[in-house]
């Protein structure tokens, strides 16, 4: 099957480590399944995956993907969960959380295997392109602001960063779901698509909020964590799935204590909040934003536009 893949690391030039060729189909293993995939999405773990971060030499090449949407072995559309082992479905009872492409393979490939409890089922009216943007970043927003911030409708959030996956997806959610979303970016372009899809404000990253927020959705890192204290208000919460500019700012430890702030880590959900996810958008009808589609044989494009921040919405893979 074709399959792209981490076949060296290269922390500086990431795509330099990728190939896409052929991989051996999946092997049967107990209480998991095969799933044909009909689409994948890009994400920046798969950059990570490539600069060497979570692999080590002995495991590659290892097929990149969390996402994915497909078809069951008995041709039912389907959803996948990418977190494996944090339920204790399909693995030994001493296995750690992981994800998929990271102890087992990934989605951008023509089949991947999964356990069957990881299946969502798709509602009709979704299609598999839409369904393949939500296991990852639509996932990790709806987390971040409905879990780990515990917002309701009224509440105010700030997300930095509009244009990436989580963002997008943060401000579609927050908007369906009632919140006051204030966006950051520092793309006017960026700014204006992100007031189309429902936010109130969007702001030059760094400049000050119309008024402190709730919660804040944190993807970002370095570049916006300053900025991120200073705008949630005292006894809020900053709610942190990732650090794209870097992981290693200064803390601002007087304003959090003195504040009172809350820092909460994701990453991503469980499958039963995925379920949830599905329903949420089924129901209200918002759609996952998609950037751009590529065919897998051509997935160094897509993730060189992901590489540049060039997206708004998700990079959606076609094998």
């Amino acid at each position: 099957m074709l399959a792209a893949t981490v076949a060296r690391f290269s922390p500086d030039s990431p795509l330099d480590g990728l190939e896409v060729g052929e991989r051996p189909e999946p092997e049967p293993r107990e209480n998991w399944t095969t799933v044909r995939v009909r689409a994948a999405t890009l994400n920046h773990h798969d950059l990570w995956s490539l600069r060497g971060v979570g692999l080590r030499p002995e495991q590659l090449p290892m097929i990149l993907g969390t996402d994915a949407a497909g078809t069951a072995a008995d041709g039912t559309p389907v959803l996948l969960h990418g977190v494996i082992g944090a339920d204790g479905h399909g693995v030994g009872p001493l296995e750690r959380r992981t994800l998929l492409s990271e102890h087992y393979p990934g989605t951008l490939a023509e089949y991947v295997s999964v356990p069957i409890h990881n299946l969502v089922p798709l509602p009709d009216g979704m299609s598999l392109e839409e369904a393949a943007c939500l296991p990852t970043a639509w996932l990790t927003a709806y987390r971040m602001l409905f879990g780990a911030a515990g917002l309701a409708p009224g509440d105010r959030v700030l997300v930095q960063g509009a244009g990436g996956g989580v963002a997008t997806a943060a401000t579609v959610l927050g908007a369906a779901a009632g919140l006051e979303v204030t966006v950051t970016s520092r793309s006017a372009e960026r700014r204006e698509r992100a007031l189309e899809l429902g936010a109130a404000h969007a702001v030059e990253t760094g400049a000050r909020v119309p008024e402190r927020v709730d919660a804040v959705i944190e993807s970002v890192g370095q570049a916006t964590w300053a900025h991120s204290v200073r705008s949630v208000r005292p006894g809020g919460t900053i709610v942190v799935c990732g650090a794209t500019s870097g992981d290693a700012p200064p803390a601002e430890l007087t304003r959090v204590f003195f504040n009172e702030i809350r820092v909460q880590g994701v990453t991503m959900g469980s499958r039963d909040d995925l379920a949830a996810l599905v329903r949420f958008v089924d129901r209200t009808g918002v759609r996952p934003v998609i950037d751009s589609v590529v065919p897998l044989a051509r997935v160094g494009e897509g993730l060189a536009r992901l590489a540049a921040g060039e997206q708004t919405g998700k990079i959606v893979v076609l094998p």
